[in-house]
């Protein structure tokens, strides 16, 4: 079981460090100098959660895998959660005049309200609100 402490860096390869660190300023995100220069940055999501954004250069020293073609295939879904379904509204408005793509419709469940991204990456992305009050007992 991890404790309160356990942190989690979630590393992804970009083409431009620049644009990428950009693109995510544009959403209202901030970076750790600590962890960030000229081959990486430190996208602070949170207390415990951070996106590492490695060059794909750099990327490629941690794995002898091919990198994904963002463009052709999806590595992950990153789901974060947010305060309101204003703030996912306000997150995906900020991110789309960044040069992001909303890849779907959004999706309303009463309960929960999520909006998909693709990032200036094309790196897979859902901003979402969960009125856990509200969760109907099937889906618990």
């Amino acid at each position: 079981m991890p404790s309160p402490s356990t942190k989690i860096f979630v590393n992804l390869p970009v083409r431009d460090l620049q644009r990428t660190k950009a693109f995510f300023s544009a959403l209202g995100f901030s970076f750790d100098p600590q962890f960030t220069d000229e081959n990486a940055a430190c996208l602070v999501i949170s207390d415990t959660i951070y996106a590492m954004l490695l060059v794909e250069p750099f990327f490629r020293t941690f794995t002898s895998k091919e990198i994904a073609d963002t463009k052709r295939t999806a590595e992950a879904i990153l789901a974060v959660s947010v305060e309101s379904r204003a703030k996912v509204d306000e997150i995906l408005a900020k991110a789309l005049a960044a040069g992001g793509s909303e890849p779907r419709a959004k999706q309303d469940h009463g309960w929960m309200y999520g909006r998909s991204l693709h990032d200036v990456d094309g790196h897979l992305w859902e901003f979402f609100f969960m009125d856990e009050a509200a969760v109907p007992q099937q889906a618990r």
